[in-house]
């Protein structure tokens, strides 16, 4: 069967990083199966800002992208993608098309991944599998009105990487948090102080 795809949804798509040698070709936009995403995990990479991650609880049913591993196995495309990641092979997710390896927090995120798989031809494919952690750093639940909250009480360089990443995240990436701010005036006005373009 064909080739590993690597699928994102995030900061992937605009900084493959020091996965960019291990890739070939460009993203396939909107090519790779639904999950349910939202912006509730809180990034110390990242500043504190809120990243986007994987969410069946709280996140909305989103396109993700696909793009090809140069690797012809599948753990070499998730030990390449948890390398760039900074993550422990444990978090990273992957599925072979033909059912002989999966791993994954979700087990229905795990099985759309391997029917996508077969429908277009990939052996298997990989993907970013941090957990939302907001409601355990911030020792309260995570809501869409709270985390809009948070994110306008951050100051300094927190919250121009919080306004930047989920400015630049993929459009379909729309969760309800995102919806959210795309109404908020105070949003809208620090789009333009970072002359970012409304999404």
């Amino acid at each position: 069967m064909g080739r590993i795809a690597i699928l994102g949804w995030g900061s992937l798509i605009w900084d493959l990083e020091r996965l960019a040698d291990g890739v070939e070709g460009g993203w396939a936009m909107g090519a790779g199966p639904a999950f349910p995403l939202e912006f509730s995990r809180v990034s110390a990479k990242r500043k504190q800002a809120l990243a986007v991650c994987i969410d069946a609880r709280h996140g909305a049913a989103c396109p993700t992208h696909a793009i090809a591993s140069r690797r012809a196995a599948l753990a070499e495309a998730a030990a390449d993608l948890a390398a760039r990641e900074r993550a422990a092979p444990g978090r990273i997710g992957f599925a072979a098309a033909d059912g002989t390896a999966a791993h994954g927090r979700e087990p229905a995120v795990v099985r759309s991944v391997a029917a996508w798989c077969r429908a277009g031809g990939w052996a298997g494919a990989v993907w970013t599998d941090l957990e939302p952690n907001y409601a355990e750093t911030l020792r309260r639940p995570f809501s869409v009105v709270d985390a809009a909250e948070y994110l306008a009480d951050l100051g300094g360089e927190s919250r121009d990487e919080a306004v930047r990443y989920i400015a630049q995240a993929p459009r379909a990436t729309d969760t309800p948090l995102r919806r959210h701010l795309e109404a908020a005036d105070w949003w809208r006005a620090e789009l333009r102080r970072l002359a970012l373009a409304p999404f």
